[in-house]
């Protein structure tokens, strides 16, 4: 060894008061440095020592929060929120592009097709599956974490919803800035993709987190080849007129309220944990 720990700096480690990086240096050198391992030993008592390394295991393995949890911590979210919200499976960037590629794969058919039903078929499902993907021991890889976190589970829930559908709803919304040909049609969305995820949440409390959106997701498809075959090739299909529409908002009216009168079922199960996927 050509250098060793000054003393002032060996004392200041020895009692858990010496600052990065000068503690990371500390730490490197004397894992190499018998001779300042035996000066440490002899200037502080062993129950210090002990400490000492404790506090140095404990900074070198707390996780390093992200930039996205770094922001939401900023603007006022808890520590404990924010890295369930960042948590989330389809928060994360792999789910985003996945999403976007399928959106613009799906805006260039519409194009080339001039079908606009295909966008609008598609676009309610992609919310309902990412919120379906937001919770539940079957599909969230932090659901250990988000059972024990000082939060109620329907709480956590909406949280998460939230977050979810704004970036869901956002990359729809540019997908319907790529669609400006079909004006307010191209926003008849918006309302079947609100009544799909409250729905798909209200019967969440009851069949779980895989069945409920799985069952809403199937119903959809089933309304959309419906009303396909009773329509003509150039007209609406009845999903998006203004009486559909409409329907769409009751749903969503009436799923919200479904699901708030069952928000205790997400304390005493949490986050849709039902055994086996199903509320029994």
């Amino acid at each position: 060894m050509t250098w060793h720990v000054a003393e002032d700096d060996l004392r200041a480690y020895a009692h858990g008061e010496l600052a990065p990086p000068l503690m990371w240096s500390a730490d490197t050198h004397l894992t190499a440095c018998a001779e300042c391992r035996a000066r440490l030993a002899r200037s502080t008592d062993p129950v210090a020592l002990d400490a000492g390394w404790e506090r140095l295991d404990a900074e070198l393995d707390v996780p390093r929060p992200s930039l996205t949890e770094r922001l939401l911590v900023r603007i006022g979210v808890t520590d404990h929120t924010a890295r369930l919200l960042t948590a989330t499976p389809v928060l994360r960037r792999s789910w985003l592009l996945s999403v976007l590629f399928l959106l613009v794969m799906t805006v260039l058919a519409v194009r080339l097709a001039d079908q606009p039903t295909l966008f609008l078929g598609l676009a309610p499902l992609l919310p309902l599956a990412g919120v379906a993907l937001s919770y539940g021991p079957a599909l969230d890889p932090t659901y250990e974490m988000a059972v024990v976190a000082p939060l109620h589970g329907f709480r956590l829930l909406m949280i998460r919803t939230v977050a979810v559908l704004t970036a869901g709803l956002a990359c729809n919304g540019l997908a319907t800035l790529a669609l400006p040909g079909y004006g307010l049609m191209a926003l008849a969305w918006l309302l079947p993709a609100l009544a799909l995820t409250t729905t798909g949440l209200a019967l969440a409390a009851r069949l779980g987190p895989v069945l409920a959106p799985a069952l809403v997701g199937g119903a959809w498809l089933t309304v959309l080849v419906v009303a396909a075959s009773d329509s003509s090739a150039n007209s609406t299909l009845a999903p998006f007129t203004a009486v559909g529409q409409s329907a769409a908002a009751g749903v969503a009216l009436l799923a919200a309220l479904l699901l708030y009168q069952s928000r205790d079922r997400f304390d005493t199960r949490p986050l849709g944990g039902f055994h086996g996927g199903d509320g029994a």
